[in-house]
């Protein structure tokens, strides 16, 4: 089946000849100017604008709308040169109102026309690509008017000049400056930029740059930047009031450049105001107007940065490093406290808690605080002071926050093995005299180390604790057992300490008095009674002890004495005077230790239950000592020589320090054994790089050890060298 073939349909005008009065177009476009000419002398009230609409849209349906469009542009133009003439009459400040009140005017008949030639607009101009008639309105504004030669320029220098005025603290007409400034916005941002922005940011450079260079002359830096603070706010409220926002940000980089970068290295270090200056005198307020106002220029934190890591790092170096300053560790770590408090308070209060200032200041202080390699000692002798007596009364919280601070200074330390070694000494001194604050202090310390360096570095510290609660244990089935056969006889109470997790003390001989020594010798066949396989040995020089003592008149005192010091006192049970010769040969207490001991019994005022002879502050071997039975104190007990840590002289510093190389040697060759396994080939430096990388935690490993370690591994046959690259090593499995 054939498919139908299709047919198109057209409906045609019907043909008739439409007779148009010759004149129509003239007569009506008569009636629309006329009309125009009302709407500019304001006297439209009389006018019937559905007429003139239906004009106009005759016109344009009789295809007159060119005749329409060329005629509104002149009749247009010619009242815009009558307006031009009017603005341009009118005299000093009534110039801008003129100008105002023409714009307000043109735009109301800007309306009234645009609504009479609606059809036209929606028809003939998109078909012509002619400019809309309110468009067309605002672009013979900006030419006639706007851009006319006596208007153009004095438009711009009128406007300038008001800002200029309003800079010098006079005040001006905002609402008729923001007229104007949207009039020319509204005529094209080109308008705006090309005939008020472009000048407005040239003139503001000028006014800037100068003003600055004399408030840099006669003002100090906190002053010049309040100033420049205030500068910076009022060009930011202007353009909120009159300005184009987008010209905020041109505005105040201008105001940025003028007043704070071309001058930020003389603002920093302005002598008597300067960054320095503001740290010292605390002026957080003027430390906080500078970073806001130096953050918003490139490279202006930077600056502020560098000064201050340069300053903390010469005041710290100053610190650590002044021999007056370090023979009081307590008061060495306090400072540094005190300095980490007060930068801490800037960064906070001033710097908006920016992180990058704060690395450069742990930064700092982790640089000067291993300048003093008694850093690690003197952070554990401060610990020691405060957990044995100043935080005494102390609510937790604030015990919390001492041990954050003195953590946040171990996290500096580049030798935390070395600080282990003082801590635990000093723990252990602690915990054997029962002088401790707080069970719960110390062990929330160790708990933070552990956290800080894992489980290894605290584990002998806690065995410490551990051994403590055991000896309780032990000391009570031991008096269970033998309490009445010991009867009225000395009091004894013994701490049993692990070997390995206790710092290694070389065992010294002292001959303890009898009555003492009995009791000792039971407790001893009942522990290892008790206990198989162990080896006990008296560490005397750890203990300490109380004593009951008679003095002259009867009358009696508690002496807590150490256990050396009461080895020489029960001397004088049986003596009236000794001299040093015998005291030594009968207690056999090392010369160094017994001259203390002397010392702390006789030379010290208030506690000097012993009489030298000759009385001098030093002890010498012929020196004779009596009993003193004019002893007298207030107090019924009475502490003599008491077991407080001390700083190291500087041959048991060095000592120290020689125990603690030894014991890094095992570590960085485990760490070694471990990175060669992993890699089974590796050359020299990169074995350097990777042992630093994971010791770094408790120590910096010295290059030159590591390489005597690896030589030490390769004579071991753990390690070898390859032949042909006498570099690289190789793992023996």
């Amino acid at each position: 089946m054939s498919a139908q073939k299709k047919r198109n349909f057209q409906i045609e005008a019907f043909k008739h000849r439409v007779v148009v009065d010759p004149k129509y177009a003239e007569k009506t476009w008569k009636i629309l100017e006329h009309a125009i000419h009302e709407i500019y002398n304001h006297n439209a009230s009389g006018l019937s604008f559905e007429e003139l609409y239906r004009n106009a849209y005759n016109m344009v349906l009789h295809k007159f709308g060119e005749k329409l469009y060329s005629g509104l542009v002149t009749t247009m133009t010619f009242h815009l040169k009558e307006i031009s003439k009017a603005i341009e009459a009118a005299q000093g400040e009534l110039f801008l109102v003129e100008l105002n009140r023409k714009w307000a005017d043109h735009n109301k008949a800007l309306q009234m026309i645009r609504d009479i030639l609606m059809y036209m607009d929606r028809t003939f101009i998109p078909s012509t690509h002619k400019t809309p008639v309110h468009e067309l309105g605002l672009n013979l504004w900006r030419d006639v008017v706007i851009h006319s030669s006596k208007t153009q320029t004095r438009l711009r220098d009128t406007l300038l000049e008001l800002v200029h005025m309003e800079r010098s603290g006079e005040v001006i007409n905002r609402g008729l400056m923001r007229n104007i400034i949207k009039m020319l916005m509204d005529l094209g941002s080109s308008v705006y930029q090309e005939d008020f922005e472009k000048h407005f940011l040239d003139v503001s450079a000028d006014f800037y740059r100068l003003e600055s260079q004399q408030f840099i002359e006669s003002c100090d830096c906190g002053d010049y930047l309040k100033k420049a603070e205030r500068r910076l706010n009022e060009e930011i409220e202007r353009v909120s009031h009159y300005l184009d926002a987008r010209s905020e940000p041109k505005i105040t980089s201008v105001v940025e450049k003028e007043m704070i970068e071309s001058h930020m290295q003389r603002l920093v270090h302005m002598e008597n105001s300067g960054l320095v200056f503001m740290f010292v005198d605390d002026k957080y307020e003027d430390l906080g107007r500078m970073y806001n106002l130096f953050r918003r220029v490139s490279s202006g934190l930077s600056i502020v940065r560098d000064v201050m890591t340069s300053y903390i790092r010469d005041t710290g170096k100053q610190l650590v490093t002044d021999p007056d300053r370090i023979k009081d560790p307590v008061d060495y770590v306090q400072r540094l406290l005190d300095l980490k408090d007060k930068y801490d308070k800037v960064i906070s209060m001033a710097f908006n808690n920016d992180k990058t200032f704060q690395n450069a200041l742990n930064s700092s202080f982790e640089y000067f605080i291993n300048l003093n390699a008694r850093s690690p000692e003197f952070i554990s002798l401060f610990v020691d002071d405060k957990l044995r007596r100043g935080l005494r009364g102390v609510s937790e919280e604030d015990i919390e926050i001492v041990l954050d601070k003195v953590m946040m200074l171990f996290r500096y330390l580049q030798e935390k093995d070395v600080f282990e070694k003082y801590y635990k000494q000093h723990l252990a001194k602690r915990l054997l005299s029962g002088k401790t604050v707080s069970d719960d202090a110390e062990r929330s310390l160790i708990v933070k180390l552990k956290t800080e360096c894992g489980y290894q570095f605290t584990s002998k510290l806690e065995g410490m604790f551990t051994d403590m609660k055991t000896s309780q244990d032990t000391m009570q089935g031991f008096y269970a057992r033998f309490g009445a056969e010991l009867g009225e006889g000395p009091t004894l109470v013994v701490q049993v300490l692990t070997t390995g997790s206790w710092p290694t003390q070389a065992s010294t001989t002292c001959n303890l008095p009898s009555e003492i020594l009995g009791i000792c010798e039971k407790f001893k066949s009942y522990y290892l009674g008790t206990h198989t396989g162990r080896r006990l040995s008296w560490q005397t020089n750890m203990g300490s002890a109380d004593l009951k003592a008679t003095f002259g008149k009867g009358q009696k005192h508690e002496l807590n004495v150490s256990t050396y010091q009461m080895c020489v006192l029960m001397l004088f049970n049986n003596a009236d005077s000794l001299n040093y010769r015998d005291i030594e040969q009968a207690t056999e207490i090392p010369a160094v230790d017994l001259k203390r001991c002397l010392q702390s019994l006789a030379c010290v005022k208030g506690r000097n239950v012993l009489r030298k002879e000759p009385m001098s502050k030093d002890i010498a071997e012929d020196d004779a000592f009596f009993f003193n039975d004019k002893f007298t104190s207030k107090l019924y007990k009475v502490k003599i020589g008491t077991v407080v840590a001390q700083r190291e002289s500087e041959p048991e510093n060095q000592e120290t320090r020689q125990r603690v190389e030894e014991d890094r040697k095992p570590q960085i060759e485990a760490a070694i054994v471990r990175i060669m396994k992993a890699r089974r080939v590796l050359d020299h430096n990169n074995i350097v790089t990777e042992v630093t990388k994971q010791l770094q935690s408790r120590f910096l490993p010295n290059p030159v050890v590591i390489k005597k370690r690896i030589e030490s591994l390769i004579e071991r046959e753990f390690l070898e060298r390859d032949k042909e690259d006498r570099k690289l090593y190789r793992y023996l499995a």
